[in-house]
């Protein structure tokens, strides 16, 4: 049984943190070989069934990736008899030869959020995204089988197109980020007081000015109790404007923006924090609230689905539109240590309902009934 992986789209981020957990769970099948297309920067374990294949073209460029899968991929489909194409970024550009069965994700939502394309300035992202749209709808509506990481992305897709065979599978949490109950150093970079962290890079719908204006309005006393980190990378135009803000409402001291960490650095930062903040209202499963869930610590979040779906009765929300309704689940959490407690008790079991093992599982077992169904000739 072969299964072919086109992952070269997963360049950074939760792509790669996707696949390296999915491959630390490969099912022993003496009959399975995995063939994998990755950017060299994704780092694959050393499996008797994981075969590594590095194209011939420079696929780093998208438009050179995409006549490659158009036109070389299917020929090596064909000529490695591959049983199954699994395209992990959601885009499937390429014909598979008769009987190879085809697979994709759905991890992006901002194709499909028109607030969010709108707040795009007019250019190659907006006609970038409006593409997206439409072929990432063409890929899983023509798929043998999509997997959604939410109930809420299903919904969206499901209603705008029909989807042949669809299974829901969240992302799990890794096991660094499982804190809470264990004696974490905390790292000499972060402030000596209490803080409120928010992780997320600087993007209009992660929703940083609406935070920052929303700390400005908290009493005096507890913006002196408690300082507002924020981490995420620094070089993009919305930390800009966050920035002005800040030294417009001389919060310089009181508001700490850390720049990017290293994903592996980020657990003690969430299991230190004295409550965790998530804003965003564009996610398709979003990992940083999921993260910062196993901790241990409380949580505030976005009120925009699918946050909930995931945070369930583990999180207090608002909207993230709104910076006085930011302000005053803020200035009720942290004035109610009883509401902490119980939201930190939440935290903990909300967070054991993700499992990467067990997303590994159920995934692997999607793809090879898939896969099986071929060799059936079905």
């Amino acid at each position: 049984m072969k299964i072919v992986f086109n992952a070269l789209s997963a360049r950074l981020g939760g792509g790669q943190t996707y696949l390296i957990n999915l491959f630390q769970f490969v099912p022993f099948d003496e009959d399975l070989d995995i063939l994998v297309f990755a950017p060299s920067s994704l780092k694959l374990p050393d499996h008797p069934r994981i075969r590594r294949v590095e194209p011939a073209w420079p696929t780093e460029n998208p438009l050179v990736r995409a006549l490659w899968e158009k036109w070389v991929l299917p020929g090596i489909l064909k000529a490695e008899k591959a049983d199954l194409l699994f395209c992990p970024g959601g885009v499937v550009g390429t014909r598979a030869p008769a009987g190879c069965k085809v697979a994709t994700m759905f991890r992006n939502m901002i194709p499909f959020d028109l607030r969010v394309r709108k707040s795009l300035p007019l250019g190659l992202q907006r006609v970038r995204n409006w593409l997206l749209n439409r072929i990432m709808l063409k890929s899983m509506s023509e798929a043998d089988l999509t997997i959604f990481i939410s109930n809420y992305a299903r919904s969206v897709i499901e209603s705008l197109t029909k989807v042949k065979n669809a299974v829901t599978i969240p992302h799990g949490i890794g096991s660094v980020f499982r804190t809470h109950g264990k004696s974490t150093v905390r790292p000499d970079f972060l402030p000596g007081s209490e803080y409120i962290l928010y992780v997320s890079r600087f993007d209009v719908y992660k929703h940083h000015f609406q935070v920052v204006s929303a700390y400005e309005k908290l009493p005096k006393e507890l913006r002196e109790r408690f300082q507002l980190i924020l981490v995420g990378e620094t070089n993009l135009p919305e930390a800009e404007r966050v920035k002005a803000l800040i030294s417009t409402l001389g919060l310089e001291g009181q508001v700490l923006l850390l720049g990017a960490i290293p994903y592996q650095e980020l657990p003690p930062l969430y299991h230190h924090a004295y409550l965790n903040l998530f804003a965003s209202s564009c996610e398709n499963c979003p990992n940083i609230l999921l993260e910062a869930l196993a901790s241990g610590r409380p949580m505030i979040c976005s009120n925009v689905m699918p946050m909930p779906e995931f945070g369930a009765d583990a999180a207090l929300y608002f909207s993230p539109f709104d910076s006085q309704d930011i302000a005053g689940v803020l200035t009720e959490v942290l004035t109610n240590p009883e509401l902490l407690k119980k939201l930190a008790v939440a935290a903990v079991a909300q967070s054991d309902k993700f499992d990467w093992e067990q997303t590994s599982k159920k995934t692997w077992s999607e793809l090879l009934a898939l896969a099986k169904l071929r060799k059936a000739g079905v």
